[in-house]
């Protein structure tokens, strides 16, 4: 399918104030289109952000393109810019990066990360832009949303210097929390996936690969990323005694088998799920959402994470791009939207 559309302009009529924007929806599951959004021109704490690029989040927006948000997660499971309901019509994303055009005059010019749909320009609240260092790349920054779940799946793990940690699934997520655990003094991280290919990102990464059959046990920290009842079982067969077992992936309405007889117990193996939506408990008290975001952001600046972007598609072309990559390609890590000048 492809889709035309013209820039956004701004309304002739003075009355309106308005810009007239172009949004990708969910029209129903597993279909998407784009349409046109009147987007308000900002207020005195507001700014407008003409995106520059936007990436798909394949684990959540996969699940979300194709109806499989289960009725009991519709409200947890709303992105914070989102319109529309589950299962759809809806505009949901949170992986945009443009430039303040108007607004608060100490953010306009700036590049900016928000967690927005995939639209071309939008009006937030100044308080929901983070202005990106100079040192990160626009083209990087989409992984910021990513990096953000990866820093707090590494906090909920518990890994520290010296421990032997295995990340079972090579996704973007997975991928970025063997990187962040490899920046640990002296522990071994382990990324497993069963697409030899990942063997490739693993190095660039400065990491170690192993497929499921070669890795090796008595792990200190496993983290299980591949939404997959496979790799959950892997990550179990894979933790030492009192080991703890990090589930990061969302399984949407699928109810995984999982090993929890054998040696579950005797090794009193701990089991325990990461969101992104809460801070780890030790951490609330100093830390909230925006400094969690805002240091992720900040670790972008290593050129090691461009490995991460497998490929880039203009907006126009995001319908058919998500119906695509919603199908579960074996190659694919984050794939990049970039709009119009």
């Amino acid at each position: 399918m492809t889709v035309s559309f013209d820039n956004a302009r701004m309304m002739s009529t003075p009355a309106q104030h308005t810009i007239e924007a172009q949004a990708f929806w969910v029209a129903e599951p597993g279909s998407g289109v784009l349409r046109g959004e009147r987007v308000q021109a900002p207020a005195d704490d507001e700014v407008l952000v003409k995106a520059s690029y936007s990436s798909i989040s394949r684990g959540t927006e996969s699940l979300v393109f194709n109806g499989r948000v289960p009725p009991s997660e519709y409200q947890r499971m709303r992105a914070p810019f989102q319109s529309g309901d589950f299962p759809g019509p809806l505009k949901y994303g949170y992986a945009s990066v443009g430039r303040v055009i108007d607004g608060d005059p100490s953010l306009v010019g700036q590049r900016v990360f928000c967690l927005f749909p995939h639209q071309s320009h939008y009006t937030v609240p100044a308080s929901a832009v983070i202005p990106l260092p100079d040192p990160v790349p626009s083209e990087r920054a989409v992984l910021a949303a990513n990096l953000e779940t990866a820093l707090n799946g590494l906090w909920d793990s518990g890994a520290s210097a010296g421990d032997r940690v295995s990340v079972v699934g090579g996704g973007v997520v997975g991928a970025l929390l063997a990187w962040l655990g490899g920046q640990l003094p002296g522990a071994e991280v382990t990324l497993i996936d069963i697409n030899p290919e990942r063997r490739a990102l693993a190095d660039a990464l400065g990491v170690n690969f192993a497929l499921p059959d070669q890795a090796c046990g008595d792990q200190d920290v496993v983290v299980h990323t591949s939404a997959s009842a496979s790799g959950l079982n892997t990550a179990l067969s894979l933790a030492a005694f009192e080991a703890r077992v990090v589930e990061m992936s969302w399984f949407g309405a699928g109810r995984p088998e999982v090993a929890l007889g054998e040696a579950f117990h005797a090794r009193r193996l701990q089991l325990v799920s990461s969101q992104v939506g809460q801070l780890p408990a030790d951490r609330r008290a100093r830390w909230d959402c925006r400094r969690r975001l805002a240091k992720a952001i900040s670790l972008l600046e290593d050129p090691a994470l461009d490995a991460l972007i497998s490929g880039e598609s203009p907006f126009v072309e995001l319908p058919t791009v998500m119906a695509r990559l919603s199908q579960g390609p074996k190659d694919a890590l984050c794939h990049r939207i970039r709009y119009p000048d």
